[in-house]
């Protein structure tokens, strides 16, 4: 009766309860009317036990640290230096606004932080340059999914944790594809100016005015390096990282820029915390959802249902991207990642597929499905940011969605466009 659970959960999350509610609701009704109270029990005792964990530190920190650049202008610095480079260019702001995005990742590693703080600065700028509103809001939402995938990554954290695999080496496996959906979808933008005749942003800047954008924005772009180069060189754990990100992040504010205040600071900490809140809960109910799963025996009938289509790996690698696709539209990315993870990882590592590998495969293709209608989370936060409709937004974001699934495909055959950084440095065979 228990391999019930998953259809139960799908109908409580059709008919609007929140997900968090609906991953207790659908395992603990099912262990009610299965007579078994001890592991009712078990099961909400997991939602701490879940969020009890070191590792999982990281992603409050992370936050944080994204929360504290936002408020105090790093993002307008990051915006300056991204026109300076590019806003000459025909579509100028629409690729400033990705640009920025692969930027900003490097900060926060939220796709939902992303939508927010560069939407609410380049909608309105790119709809006063003569954009429509629907297709700022859908490059907006569509560049933000770059966020969880170019490190610092808080679903890669999550998936380290659940899956056992080392963050530093899910860290470095993901530069590379976050790139190369930035890359994409500026080639999609290019094709789109030529034929719609979008606007220049500004004038092309001269080398010394490029120099000045950058010196400006030297201070923010060093995070990455510091977080990434303190991890691979041993020197900090990725929960120590991101610690010391946040004190980074604080001294830039306060000290070097000026930018922050101290009037500011509890906003920041309550905004960071509520965040954190929401993903530590989700966790912890996705983990208490895992209890119930491995009870039901599904992940062993699902193992063999799926083995049993092919026994070729790229076959199943095919039909495992599209099961994750259509997950990635109705399912957040962390809770998706701790239900599906313990079942699909072992099988296609027994493929011979690489765990680094296939963590990438995952974390991408539910990433972006950040951005898919008809329940992701970013198209929510772009429409509430631009004031426009999600089926409006949803419509206009399909050019670049089919840009991120051809990456996605790319990343899943050519395993040396993840693997090569992590190889290079010694995380992975």
């Amino acid at each position: 009766m228990l391999v019930w659970f998953l259809p139960v959960f799908l109908v409580f999350l059709l008919i609007g309860l929140p997900v968090f509610f609906a991953l207790l609701a659908a395992p603990g009704l099912l262990l009610w009317l299965n007579g078994q109270t001890n592991d009712i029990t078990l099961l909400y005792r997991n939602v701490y036990n879940g969020m009890d964990s070191f590792p999982l530190m990281a992603i409050p920190f992370f936050m944080l640290a994204g929360e504290l650049m936002n408020r105090g202008g790093i993002t307008i610095r990051l915006v300056e230096f991204s026109q300076a480079l590019m806003g000459h260019l025909r579509g100028g702001l629409a690729h400033v606004n990705v640009l920025s995005s692969i930027l900003f990742a490097g900060l926060s590693g939220s796709a939902v932080a992303d939508t927010s703080a560069l939407g609410s600065m380049l909608i309105p700028a790119m709809e006063k340059q003569g954009y429509t509103r629907k297709f700022a809001a859908a490059i907006t939402a569509a560049s933000s999914v770059i966020g969880p995938i170019i490190p610092p990554s808080g679903i890669m954290i999550i998936y380290a944790y659940v899956m056992g695999e080392s963050v530093a080496a899910l860290f470095l496996a993901g530069i590379v594809p976050g790139v190369m959906v930035g890359i994409g979808l500026m080639l999609m933008i290019k094709a789109m100016a030529n034929r719609y005749d979008f606007p220049v942003a500004s004038r092309k800047y001269t080398w010394p005015e490029r120099g000045q954008a950058s010196l400006k924005a030297f201070f923010p772009l060093m995070t990455p390096v510091i977080i990434l180069g303190g991890i691979l060189g041993g020197i900090f754990t990725p929960t120590e990282a991101a610690a010391v990100a946040v004190g980074y992040a604080f001294i830039i504010g306060f000290f070097v820029l000026r930018t922050l205040t101290l009037k500011e600071v509890p906003d920041v900490l309550s905004n960071a915390g509520m965040t954190s809140a929401v993903v530590l809960l989700l966790v912890g109910a996705a983990m208490a959802f895992k209890t119930v799963v491995s009870l039901s025996h599904a992940p062993e009938q699902l193992a063999a249902l799926i083995l049993g289509l092919s026994e070729n790996p790229l076959i199943l690698l095919f039909l495992i991207n599209l099961l994750l696709f259509v997950v990635g539209m109705f399912l957040d990315a962390g809770p998706a990642i701790i239900i599906l993870g313990p079942i699909l990882g072992p099988i296609f590592t027994s493929l011979g597929v690489d765990p680094i590998h296939f963590a990438i495969i995952m974390s991408v293709n539910l990433t972006v499905g950040l951005a898919t209608p008809p329940m992701g989370l970013v198209l929510f936060v772009a429409a509430a940011v631009s004031r426009e409709r999600v089926e409006t937004i949803a419509k206009a974001i399909l050019p670049f969605l089919a840009v991120e699934i051809a990456v996605i495909f790319l990343i899943t055959y050519v395993p040396a466009i993840s693997m090569t950084i992590p190889r290079l440095t010694g995380f992975a065979n």
